[in-house]
């Protein structure tokens, strides 16, 4: 995923079924086709070069078994390990939150729900029935990603639309190259995690 292009546009495919979906650039080049391996007990997410799955780049996997705070490392094709994101936790509750940390266990950015009501209101509408095929266009969360002092990097944007198919990434502040990827990869895992919820 080099020389990215913002906006990221994450798509979801329904018409599969697994969990994938296919990230394009602001030039609709298509830079990486996620596949989630289904009937696993720890998440592994393979991340394809393009849609022929043909080429694996990256892969993305669990440090434990379905856990509520569980970490997930990313590695490329070489399997040289690029960073994790973690959940935390209880914390994510409430407001979905995680931890971005870089190829030396360090921290370096989080990634916040932004408003948490509204989970809450898509939740609350999607007990209402023929209301809760709605849900998708009128509950659309979003997330910032932060660095250390605070200052918004990135911004991810679920877009109206049925089903929650598609997710859109800006960029707002200035990353290098291998921050950029580590923040996609955290955010294609956060996606992939937080779109059950709803």
């Amino acid at each position: 995923m080099s020389g990215l292009q913002f906006p990221i546009d994450f798509t979801f495919k329904l018409s599969t079924l697994a969990n994938d979906f296919t990230a394009t650039d602001a030039n609709g080049r298509m830079i990486a086709y996620v596949r989630q391996k289904m009937f696993k007990l720890k998440e592994a997410i393979q991340i394809f070069t393009d849609e022929s799955k043909s080429q694996v780049a990256y892969t993305i996997n669990a440090d434990k078994w379905i856990d509520f705070s569980a970490a997930y490392s990313f590695k490329n094709a070489a399997g040289q390990t690029l960073g994790k994101v973690a959940r935390k936790g209880w914390r994510s509750i409430w407001k979905a939150k995680y931890e971005i940390i870089d190829q030396n266990d360090e921290h370096q950015y989080s990634i916040t729900e932004e408003n948490a009501w509204v989970k809450v209101f898509d939740a609350l509408l999607g007990e209402i029935p023929v209301l809760s095929f709605f849900t998708g266009y009128l509950f659309n969360p979003t997330y910032a990603v932060t660095n250390e002092e605070g200052e918004i990097i990135a911004r991810l944007k679920k877009e109206p639309s049925f089903f929650g198919k598609k997710f859109s990434v800006a960029k707002i502040g200035e990353m290098d190259a291998d921050d950029g990827q580590r923040i996609i990869l955290s955010l294609m895992m956060m996606v992939l995690l937080e779109r059950r919820r709803g």
